[in-house]
């Protein structure tokens, strides 16, 4: 079983291992929980080190990266960058590698201000610019995505505050009696987004779970959605119900991980995620470190998680399979307080 000690040595060896700054930073700030202000000539490294300037590079003026929130479009013909050229991959990806918004850059800065117009404009004619599509659920899809990136970067801001209580009320009338219920969440939805389809806008579990809700609902929430994940996969059909005995290095590996960062998201999830945390820590290498295996190719699901913008360096492959796993790792204990 793992623990906080075995996984925090595991932390420890990863960054003796490694030469990139950023994986240091990244170990010693969001692994090993080093104070913010006792790493700052760690963060000037950090910084200055590739990944950070291709992300400055590539976002404009205004704080955006190119003009689409979620899709590829518009690349700086002089850029050449490896995630697509749009702002929600880009800001996931700065909050991946450990920007914060306290950091000597204004990547973080710039991009609050360009979200922080989007949710100040009623009319949505700013948002809408930046999406594509017409169906009426797009504006609260985006919305609450928009809210949720804000959440990440600035906990608690207040521009937040309306669409977190909209997600609040129709999650408590989804899972009124402690299951869920399609036409509960399709009626409340159609109450406070005066939609009318009977296709309804993903709950906004990163929301949600970011702002904290009643532990009742959210122990209903998880049992709900990750249920599902556990026995039919998330995004890809890769289920955890069968992982004991999968070998961990092949060339589908990668996409068990959104059907765990879907349970994961919750608390008290071990009922769930435990057998598999297992499979991950066994699968170690004799220098306890992780790697999916040469046969991986730049999957989809991964593409904003590399830690260098060197392609051809030896080791990106053990650095961002070893920071995955490590990143699972975390968030499994803090949420079941191991």
């Amino acid at each position: 079983m793992l623990t906080r000690e075995n996984f925090r040595k595991y932390a420890a060896n990863f960054a003796d291992w490694c030469e990139y700054p950023a994986v240091k930073y990244k170990v010693a700030l969001d692994f090993l929980d080093a104070p913010y202000d006792n790493l700052a000539d760690l963060r000037r490294e950090f910084l200055k080190s590739d990944i950070v300037t291709e992300l400055r590079k590539t976002q404009d003026y205004d704080g955006k990266w190119g003009n689409n929130l979620h899709d590829q479009s518009d690349k700086k013909p002089e850029i050449k960058t490896k995630f697509p050229q749009c702002t929600m991959y880009a800001l996931r990806r700065s909050l991946y590698i450990g920007l914060r918004i306290d950091d000597e850059s204004d990547i973080l800065t710039l991009a609050l201000e360009f979200l922080e117009e989007l949710l100040q404009d009623k009319t949505y004619s700013l948002l809408k610019k930046y999406i594509r599509g017409n169906n009426e659920r797009l504006i609260p899809w985006n919305l609450y995505a928009v809210a949720s990136i804000i959440e990440a970067i600035s906990p608690n801001h207040e521009l937040c505050d309306d669409i977190f209580n909209q997600w609040n009320y129709i999650a408590i009338c989804a899972f009124e009696d402690g299951e869920y219920s399609h036409e509960r969440d399709k009626k409340a939805q159609h109450e406070i987004f005066a939609t009318r389809e009977d296709r309804l806008v993903p709950m906004a579990l990163s929301l949600l779970l970011k702002r904290g809700i009643e532990p009742k609902l959210e122990d209903a929430m998880r049992d709900y959605y990750a249920e599902g994940a556990y026995h039919h996969g998330y995004f890809w059909d890769f289920a955890l119900d069968k992982i004991d005995g999968t070998p961990f290095i092949d060339k589908f590996t990668q996409r068990y991980f959104p059907t765990i960062e879907q349970i994961n998201q919750f608390k008290r999830t071990r009922d769930y995620l435990e057998p598999t945390v297992d499979w991950l820590e066994g699968s170690k290498n004799q220098d306890n470190l992780w790697d999916f295996g040469p046969q991986v190719s730049f999957d989809p699901w991964g593409m904003w998680r590399y830690f260098s913008a060197n392609r051809n360096h030896k080791y990106n492959r053990l650095v961002n399979c070893t920071m995955e796993v490590l990143h699972v790792f975390k968030k499994y204990l803090d949420n079941n307080d191991l």
